[in-house]
């Protein structure tokens, strides 16, 4: 066995691997354990191969020839362009072939067919990443992700509902792409509501086609095309146009003062504590002699109706004065406006600067 034939049986294998733990739940440190290959595939992966009929060099004139060679140049690595290589060696599925491997994992949840359906559909993935490349890092993590989207496709996928398995699969990778684009742009989410999500892929385009169409791309225009609200709108807009700041960054080169301690607290001052708790003491003295101004049954009322954590009810209040429940509800309404005429005429403007 070649030395590259090997190292394709190995990534499909371990491309398998990864998929039958994915359709098994496992955990994906079970990878590792569970990979095993045969010997004498190992073997040829792991020990170099020498040309036929070629002597081999003792190992010091291996080793100066090595260093010699590395001294003068570099040979690069791509691995983007190795995994494009792999990728292109696994056969595509005809149509009728895709969906007798469909039905078969379908109906009998066969992994050979999870994978089959699942490694020759690796290319849709990589074409799908290429229309993210501009907004991410590195393509490759897209093509990461991109590839959880399609085996959760391949895992829900319906045969026989009529769609061919990649335009259902689409779908799947586009969301797991555009999911880890937002919450990898930048360390504060910046995408977490339909909304939101549709704004950032969406804003500047939608800018920019009414800055050809002549319009001026106010955030009320904006929202209307997009079907989103005017405050989301400008809401993304700020989110976009600035950066992520730390709050231990120093404000100067020259000092150690930092953007947090500057901030306002969200902690009550000692002034506003006290403040709150003399007007709680003023209230209380305020209902005692307002509770002094009623008669015996308003009083009933009040403490059962108004003040007391378990409220009585209408019935039980009707029942013991023997008067009706409407009665009983007049009676309770006009306690609440005595006693707000009460603390009007006590305290005056105090209670609309404190209560507003």
């Amino acid at each position: 066995m070649s030395r590259d034939k090997a190292q394709l049986l190995i990534t499909h294998y371990i491309i398998q691997v990864m998929a039958q733990s994915f359709m098994s739940k496992k955990p994906n440190n079970d990878l590792l354990n569970d990979f095993s290959l045969p010997t004498e595939q190992l073997r040829a992966v792991t020990k170099p191969i020498p040309k036929e009929d070629a002597p081999v060099p003792p190992l010091k004139a291996r080793t100066r020839r090595a260093t010699s060679v590395s001294s003068r140049e570099i040979i690069p690595y791509d691995p983007l362009a190795a995994y494009l290589r792999e990728i292109r060696r696994i056969p595509r599925l005809t149509l009728e072939e895709e969906h007798d491997t469909a039905v078969q994992y379908y109906t009998n949840k066969d992994l050979g067919a999870a994978y089959r359906l699942l490694s020759s559909n690796l290319w849709l993935v990589v074409k799908i990443a290429r229309d993210y490349e501009r907004a991410a890092r590195n393509i490759l993590d897209l093509i990461q992700e991109g590839n959880i989207g399609l085996m959760e496709a391949v895992k829900n996928f319906d045969p026989y509902r009529g769609v061919r398995f990649p335009s259902y699969a689409s779908w799947w990778i586009k969301a797991y792409i555009v999911r880890f684009l937002i919450a990898n742009w930048r360390m504060v989410k910046i995408g977490t509501t339909q909304a939101q999500r549709k704004l950032f892929f969406n804003l500047n385009k939608e800018k920019e086609r009414l800055e050809r169409e002549g319009f001026n791309p106010e955030p009320k225009l904006i929202a209307q095309s997009l079907g989103v609200k005017e405050s989301e709108v400008v809401e993304m807009e700020q989110r976009l146009s600035g950066s992520d700041v730390s709050f231990d960054a120093p404000l100067a080169t020259d000092g150690e003062a930092t953007l947090l301690s500057v901030l306002p607290s969200e902690e009550v001052s000692a002034e506003e504590a006290l403040a709150s708790k003399q007007f709680q003491i003023m209230i209380s003295e305020a209902m005692e002699e307002f509770r002094e101004t009623l008669n015996l049954k308003e009083q009933a009322i009040l403490d059962r109706r108004l003040l007391s954590e378990e409220r009585a009810t209408l019935n039980d209040l009707a029942e013991e004065f023997s008067i009706s429940r409407e009665r009983i509800r007049q009676i309770e309404q006009r306690i609440k406006e005595k006693y707000k005429k009460f603390l009007e005429g006590r305290f005056g403007n105090l209670l609309e600067e404190v209560i507003g």
